[in-house]
């Protein structure tokens, strides 16, 4: 066989993603002309593990029908998507067409069809992948050895083999894979014939050769297959159910990792995750799991779970094949908020096998049919079938709140997106379709009941199996088990932007309502919808806990005059009695809260004793910091006071993360060292006394041990720029724990790693200590930290070198970056206690347009976005519009309204973002 790295293409390289692009209308009309039945693709990896490769060759062969209506404007439609390196041969009905035209251009033009059947042949060139978008291609530094998986969502099916790459040409898929005999070959399908391939694989010492055929899948959309290969760990189980029939059935299980790290593969919990959640989708979805059988109808199903390196995204739901981040094999300590955001995401995909992979959208205008309902469920199936407790409060508090910062956008949209092309699908995997889809979700099943809600996704399973289905399809299901019409309901979540404000009003007479008020941010229009909600009252008890002492069920009629709804039979206490008003108590609805100057008194003083109401009061804080309602300050210290009492480890962690936010970015220039500091030494205080004060209220020692680690985190992220806790620092990679009074925190590669990024940026550590550190345990981790602590250094060659790595992609040999290395060289960059990277400012705006033509979109996001210059200090009497920072976004803005839409997004969130943080700074001065 040959050696890939070696096989060269015999065309001009095709174009990357961003220079190519598929419109709505072009693939509206490819859909109605052409129906796919078939795809039988073989993809030989014999050469894919020898030093060097990058390339691989690749044989399709799909068959199609095209409408006889539809044969006068083939030439037009027809063609199909490929970003491979090149095509040797393509033909049409047996018939040879020339490849010559096809150079240069990311569409395989498929001139010559006939109505009716067609066979089309195609034999190419694809490459690999360094971004995690196609074929990723991976060798472990901890052994050498070579892992490749696939990612594909929105549309990198194309970097594979040629296809026709929408969610609505469903078609059936027939893989098979060529590659070393000693590794995992997998797809979506069950293996059904292996055979051994005569000769020997170049640069593997002998090792045979393969080719193994999996089973043709069930009709599905391109962008969920899925291919895996490298000498990965298995551990394997099995689920046995019962179909609503009664007739039982069989789920072959699987996870997956890479060899080194196969001691820290905990399968017995993911498997016990896995096995709870068949046991509740199949109860709650009353569908039996339909994928990976193969052609027997006997045969049972399966359910590979694969966690994968330099992974772009959470996970990935390839029906029978699904893909994970391995951040989530814990190869050092993790918190409890850790192991269940993992048992979520696990539920999350698992929910998709049937929102999104049986039932998909017909295109990424209604990309919410599948990511709301799997957030939704993910939450929800978290609570309701395994052993975690806090899914809803970790949904209320730190979920939802990506959701409130996307919809203050000015670039937000509707739930229901208008999504014109690849490129904006690309950028709506955002926190609007995925955590604001999931709440307006949870506040349906309020308004039409959770009884309702189960039976119409039934009904529209049942119903739409195996094809392509729109909103009106699911409103259609809702309306015939609800009995109501339920357009204007939709028209008012789903199809509008922005978020609801909610304020309690109290009356001189002590009545207490509830006005709802906002703005759209994108059209200036008034938002107003429908809600059932939950106001609770909570006074503080004996102890000095707000407690819940009333609440009352509302419903909110957008129509109400002034926007205000009385809520009946509150009683306010006695005016010395400490009191909250939660407008959205069990966090019910999607909306903002803005709390009365009395509630966000007694939030910022007494603890709140309900879990639920706790992490919705905090969101709330956190808002009104964003806002410029409440001072930074006053946020940061409520937290260094109450947030590290809170024992829900998710929350306390996420409420650190915003106090080092809020003091970088919120607080004012003459306060923010001060405040950094003060933080800072709370922190290190709480290492060594916090878990012995927290004992004291009743903590586990499991919870103890998980927020000293989250502030030591914490600590470590915001010692990159403050240097008072260095020492401390050091002396706990020396080893000198019990010299702080500090017990129990284990400082694991992890923390390592993170103390010696702050130690570098502050040039505390030199470039042989770092070497020295990745050569006592050489992991795919250490590498990448390793990265970010040598561009951290405090030296302006250093920093130079850092910014052009991430503007090229390339490492200082030339090396391609893959996506996880250069996230580490951006953000190495980026811990610059010293500013030196000031003077990048003009460098970064006149590089954009470059850097979006010459990477993919994943990377090229990647560095526009981070190297954004977003932390800055508003200056005595400057008005924030007048920052050269801001001035420079606006500027390029302004010259570049050609630009990709794509990258004006980024940079007009960027700007946004910036300029609420300088507005938050100047309001706290005043």
């Amino acid at each position: 066989m040959p050696d890939t790295a070696e096989h060269t293409a015999d065309h001009a390289p095709f174009p990357r993603a961003h220079e190519t692009n598929l419109t709505r209308e072009e693939a509206a009309a490819r859909s109605s002309a052409i129906s796919v039945t078939s795809y039988q693709v073989h993809v030989d990896l014999s050469g894919a593990a020898a030093q060097g490769a990058e390339t691989y060759p690749v044989s399709t062969q799909v068959e199609l029908t095209l409408n006889e209506d539809d044969a006068g404007r083939a030439d037009e439609v027809a063609f199909l998507d490929y970003l491979g390196a090149s095509v040797e041969e393509l033909s049409i009905n047996g018939q040879a067409r020339s490849v010559e035209e096809h150079a240069g251009d990311a569409r395989i033009r498929l001139t010559g069809l006939t109505p009716g059947s067609n066979v089309v042949h195609v034999r190419s060139t694809s490459r690999f992948s360094r971004s995690g978008e196609g074929l990723h291609r991976f060798v472990d530094p901890s052994d050498g050895q070579v892992y490749l998986y696939t990612q594909y969502e929105p549309a990198d099916c194309r970097r594979v083999f040629p296809v026709f790459d929408q969610p609505d040409m469903k078609a059936r898929f027939r893989f098979s894979l060529t590659g070393p005999e000693s590794w995992q070959l997998r797809s979506n399908g069950r293996e059904t014939a292996r055979e051994d391939v005569p000769g020997e694989a170049a640069g593997l010492d002998g090792v045979g050769l393969v080719r193994v055929t999996f089973a043709e899948t069930e009709l599905m959309s391109s962008y969920i297959t899925a291919l895996l290969a490298g000498p990965y760990t298995v551990v394997e189980d099995t689920w046995s159910g019962s179909a609503p029939g009664g007739e039982s059935f069989e789920i072959e299980l699987a996870v997956l990792c890479r060899a080194s790290l196969a001691e820290h593969l905990d399968a017995g919990e993911i498997l016990t995750i896995t096995r709870q959640g068949l046991d509740f989708f199949h109860r709650e979805f009353a569908y039996p799991y339909p994928w990976g059988r193969g052609p027997e109808a006997a045969a049972p199903g399966k359910y590979d779970q694969v966690f994968v390196p330099e992974y772009n995204l959470g996970a990935m739901e390839n029906p029978g094949l699904v893909t994970f981040t391995e951040k989530y094999v814990f190869d050092t300590a993790a918190t409890e908020a850790q192991h269940e955001t993992r048992a979520n995401t696990i539920l999350h995909e698992m929910a998709h096998m049937w929102f999104g992979d049986l039932v998909t959208m017909g295109w990424w205008d209604d990309l919410w049919l599948k990511e709301s309902f799997a957030d939704y469920m993910g939450a929800y199936a978290v609570d309701a079938a395994t052993e975690f407790t806090t899914g809803w409060i970790s949904f209320a508090n730190s979920r939802k709140g990506w959701a409130y910062v996307q919809d203050q956008l000015p670039t937000t949209h509707p739930i229901v997106a208008d999504i014109t092309d690849l490129e904006a699908a690309d950028q709506n995997f955002d926190g609007i379709t995925y955590a604001k889809g999931a709440s307006v979700l949870k506040q349906l099943a309020a308004y039409a009941g959770q009884d309702a809600f189960r039976t119409a996704a039934q009904r529209y399973f049942a119903r739409h199996a195996f094809g392509n289905a729109s909103l009106e399809d699911f409103l259609t299901v809702l309306q015939e088990v609800t009995g109501k019409d339920m357009h204007a309901w939709a028209e008012a979540w789903l199809q509008t932007s922005g978020i609801p404000v909610l304020a309690a009003e109290i009356s001189p007479t002590g009545v207490v309502s509830i006005r709802q008020s906002g703005t759209d941010p994108a059209t200036g229009a008034e938002v107003a919808r429908p809600h059932v909600i939950r106001v609770g009252l909570y006074t503080a008890d004996g102890t000095g806990v707000l407690t819940r002492a009333q609440s009352a069920d509302v419903e909110l009629d957008p129509q109400a005059p002034d926007g205000l709804t009385e809520v009946p039979g509150l009683q306010l206490p006695q005016d010395d009695v400490p009191r909250l008003i939660l407008p959205n108590d069990d966090d019910l609805t999607y909306a903002k809260l803005s709390l009365d100057p009395e509630s966000v008194a007694a939030a910022l003083t007494h603890p709140v004793g309900d879990p639920l109401a706790r992490a919705t009061v905090w969101a709330a804080l956190w808002s009104m910091v964003r806002d410029a309602e409440l001072p930074a300050a006053r946020f940061v210290e409520a937290v260094m006071h109450l947030g590290l009492q809170i024992p829900e480890v998710s929350v306390a962690s996420t409420l650190l993360r915003q106090a080092d936010a809020a003091a970088e970015r919120f607080c004012p220039a003459e306060e923010q060292d001060a405040l950094t500091a003060r933080l800072a030494a709370r922190l290190a205080e709480f290492l060594g006394t916090g878990p012995e004060r927290s004992a004291q209220t009743g903590f586990t020692a499991e919870a103890l041990t998980d927020i000293q680690r989250a502030a030591a985190r914490t600590l470590a992220a915001l010692s990159r720029r403050c240097p008072d806790q260095l020492d401390l620092l050091a002396g706990l990679l020396d080893g000198r724990a019990e010299e702080y009074g500090i017990e129990g925190l284990d400082v694991d590669e992890e923390l390592r790693w993170a103390f010696m990024q702050a130690l570098a940026a502050h040039g505390r550590v030199e470039m042989d200590q770092l070497d020295a550190e990745l050569a006592s345990r050489t992991t795919a981790r250490g590498k990448i930290a390793h990265r970010l602590a040598a561009a951290a250094r405090p030296d302006p060659e250093v920093k130079r070198r850092a910014f052009e790595q991430a503007l090229t992609g390339r490492d200082e040999a030339g090396e391609e970056l893959s996506n996880d290395h250069l996230t580490a060289t951006v953000d190495g960059f980026n811990a610059d206690p010293q500013g030196l990277t000031s003077g990048y400012l003009e460098d970064y705006f006149a590089a954009l347009t470059g850097v979006w033509e010459q990477m993919t979109q994943g990377q090229a996001t990647r560095v526009v976005r981070g190297l954004f210059p977003g932390a800055q200090q508003l200056g005595s009497g400057q008005s924030p519009e007048d920052h050269t920072a801001a001035r420079a976004a606006a500027q390029w803005l302004q010259g570049h309204q050609q630009a990709p839409a794509a990258l004006r997004r980024i940079l007009l969130e960027e700007q946004d973002h910036l300029l609420r943080s300088l507005h938050a700074q100047q309001r706290a001065s005043s």
